[in-house]
């Protein structure tokens, strides 16, 4: 059982990006700042602030939630996502919009989704500043529906954090824990319940912000780099804020992934799978240096010198 036997190929995402990188740089004007494929877009709004910017769906997620009637959760998880995307490189949320798109709009299920955008937005002090709604039936299936969302964010340059830049060999990885599987991979959980029934509190928990953590991390430890694991799971989003020749190590037993990969296990979904696909019940990393950290923060690995990528121990 494999996401790419399901129908998505995590090496074709990664291609994309590689074929995209030229036509997204010849756009690139006196404000863009950072590298392209980063978790949020950065624009210089003077020589003080950036804006940091991200795109995201809720995915087919979306269709076990519409079926189990928590739509609601769905609007919460694409907005939790963008948030903990622009929030990478230390930006805290100015505002969202949102992108709702089906065959025919039903007034009911499309409030579901914003009110759940709204519930994270106002937990965030994130401004729900408009959106978009689409009829698209020529696009669209009868019944089919989907949610996206964007977020931007501020961040006071001095207060950019920039991991390729700041990683060094030592730092400590602290892991937060994730509400489950999030809104990645749910194109091969479909294919693992089939026609089957399901249990919606296991499988589909909506996406946690984690803003509020990471302001308190920020308080009292010198916060190297943020990675949020979403799809690619640990080795493929921690790998994405770390420089060259610098790579981590993951201690596999150092945390309790949750009951929904036992499921996802005994479902015959291999450990290397996975690894790659989901988040393991880490929702979120970060690296800080060994001396900050504190007797409650969950550590679950180690920056090497000359470790290649992510290695699982």
């Amino acid at each position: 059982m494999s996401y790419e036997a399901a129908g998505v190929s995590l090496a074709k995402a990664e291609e994309i990006v590689e074929r995209l990188r030229t036509a997204v740089a010849s756009t690139h004007t006196r404000g863009a700042s950072g590298s392209f494929g980063g978790f949020a877009g950065l624009y210089a709004l003077d020589e003080k602030r950036l804006l940091a910017a991200s795109t995201d769906s809720v995915g087919t997620k979306l269709v076990l939630q519409r079926a189990s009637g928590h739509l609601r959760w769905g609007g919460m998880d694409v907005t939790a996502h963008c948030i903990n995307d622009v929030l990478t490189c230390g930006a805290e949320p100015l505002f969202f919009l949102d992108y709702v798109a089906a065959n025919k709009i039903e007034l009911e299920l499309v409030t579901e989704l914003v009110e759940g955008a709204a519930e994270v937005c106002r937990d965030s002090s994130c401004v729900l500043l408009g959106g978009e709604t689409a009829e698209l039936p020529g696009i669209y299936a009868e019944g089919e529906l989907d949610f996206a969302g964007t977020c931007i964010g501020l961040v006071e340059r001095e207060r950019l954090i920039d991991g390729p830049s700041s990683c060094k060999p030592g730092d400590v990885v602290l892991g937060l824990r994730s509400a489950g599987l999030h809104a990645n991979g749910f194109t091969l959980v479909r294919s693992l319940i089939g026609s089957a029934g399901y249990d919606a509190d296991l499988l589909l928990p909506p996406t946690l912000c984690y803003l509020d953590d990471v302001r308190r991390l920020r308080e009292r430890a010198d916060v190297h780099a943020l990675a949020h694991i979403t799809g690619g799971g640990i080795p493929g989003n921690l790998a994405r804020v770390l420089p060259p020749g610098v790579g981590a190590r993951i201690e596999t037993g150092s945390w309790q992934r949750g009951a929904v990969y036992d499921w996802i296990s005994e479902k015959g979904v291999s450990e290397e799978e996975q690894r790659r696909v989901f988040n393991l019940g880490i929702g979120y990393c970060v690296v800080i240096p060994e001396a900050d950290v504190s007797p409650d923060d969950l550590v679950i690995g180690r920056l090497e010198q000359g470790a290649e990528g992510v290695q699982f121990t």
